[in-house]
């Protein structure tokens, strides 16, 4: 039996939340969340769970822990459910630019935030408690950011800037050139930074020999004293994100939509390492299966929607999703259509994949855990975890069942909607 920790600080009263404004935390709050079921993604289902929450993280979570005296505790109903908050990983919520179709690798997405706008209060009301938002267009766009949908400033509703690349391939040559250009600029740069680095280097030795010939009666502490520090050729802005891939300082999400474009994506790549993911928007005509081995040998993550699809030119239904994770591939979920009232449903459409065969904890990891992975933010969210931020959610019920209805969100630490029903 664990004893979690007394907080002398603590009054032993129950917690009053605010609704629907979403405060801060202030220093000693505390709350014991007693449910029957927890799926804590991480650590997979807890039953007869304790999740105590402190400061918005998550402070402890396990299985039939004991709460201290003076504790606020919250006692679910048996039936009830609690998951992680939803990250949506790749969406265009609260942007309206339309974008190009070049490369312009440099754009970020954060230029076009705009803080307080009420979609964003919805989407958290939804559920969804990170978003990762791309710059519109086609071809090299620019760069995600990751946000919190909440906040009146840039500085308060930004996670992490630059995020991931956005690169669209398709099966053309002009679309695999903007692609091996940018290595092939990168590559350029770095030729000439090693150029101006041994031309630095040869100028040092030559300052010290001639320091050398003139001074040979000084101290040997004078004759090594430093004669500069090397300062590299600045990179061009579209050469910059490039040279941030290879260096393993950037990643990037690039979309095809049929299987010959993943044949095109690895020829353009050719012997290029970095860290990237796929996108692949699923249609009734999608033909990805053909190429699931290949993705599965990857290994990397594919974002796509939770749905069943057909055999080409056929009745023959295929899930998908399940397919690529049979062939080794990480999945990750987006919802069915950028918009609020898919997001709304977003769960509920992943229990039909569900249903017809694609395991459980893997449809929920691919809403949480791996799509705050594509963001680089799995160690701080994603899971009900100890040390994370406290974002969950409390169904009525089986999540994935339609019948069971959303009864409060938790965002880091405090309850933004459902704290009447909690009562």
């Amino acid at each position: 039996m664990i004893i979690l920790p007394t907080f002398l600080s603590l009054a032993a009263t129950a917690t009053v939340f605010p609704e629907p404004t979403l405060m801060p935390a202030a220093a000693g709050d505390l709350l014991a969340i007693r449910a029957r079921t927890v799926e804590s993604v991480s650590d997979g289902t807890l039953t007869h769970a304790v999740i105590l929450v402190e400061e918005g993280k998550f402070a402890t979570v396990g299985e039939d822990l004991t709460v201290e005296r003076g504790i606020p505790t919250l006692d679910l109903p048996e039936d009830w459910v609690v998951v992680p908050g939803l990250v949506n990983a790749y969406s265009r919520q609260g942007m309206d630019s339309s974008g190009g179709s070049g490369a312009d690798p440099d754009v970020l997405a954060s230029s076009e935030l705009y803080p307080g706008a009420d979609v964003y209060q919805q989407l958290l009301e939804a559920g969804v408690t990170t978003l990762g938002l791309y710059p519109a267009g086609n071809g090299i766009p620019g760069q995600a950011v990751a946000i919190r949908p909440t906040g009146d400033t840039l500085e308060e509703m930004i996670l992490d800037d630059a995020v991931y690349l956005k690169i669209i391939l398709r099966s053309n040559a002009s679309s695999k050139k903007m692609l091996r250009k940018g290595f092939e600029e990168a590559d350029a740069y770095e030729e000439k930074e090693a150029k101006a680095r041994a031309k630095w280097d040869k100028d040092q030795e030559k300052k010290k020999k001639k320091k050398k010939d003139d001074d040979d009666d000084e101290d040997k502490e004078d004759e090594e004293e430093d004669d500069g520090v090397y300062t590299p050729p600045t990179p061009d802005d579209d050469v910059q994100p490039f040279l941030d891939l290879r260096n393993g300082e950037l990643s990037a999400l690039i979309s095809i939509s049929k299987a010959g474009d993943y044949l095109h994506l690895l020829d353009a790549l050719g012997e290029e390492e970095f860290s990237w993911d796929l996108r692949i928007p699923l249609s009734s005509e999608a033909d990805i299966f053909h190429v699931a081995d290949k993705i599965g040998e990857r290994g990397c993550r594919v974002l796509v929607e939770p749905r069943v699809t057909r055999q080409p030119s056929t009745m023959r239904q295929r899930n998908l999703p399940a397919e690529l994770v049979e062939a080794g591939a990480t999945l990750a979920f987006v919802p069915n259509s950028d918009s609020v009232s898919n997001q709304k449903v977003w769960l509920r459409d992943v229990g039909h994949v569900v249903a017809a065969g694609l395991d459980r904890q893997t449809a929920l990891r691919a809403m949480t855990l791996e799509p705050a992975a594509i963001l680089g933010l799995d160690e701080r969210l994603g899971s009900i975890s100890s040390g994370k931020d406290a974002n969950l959610l409390i169904y009525s019920g089986d999540p994935f069942e339609p019948t069971s209805r959303l009864v409060a969100v938790m965002f880091e630490g405090r309850f933004v909607t459902g704290e009447k029903d909690l009562r």
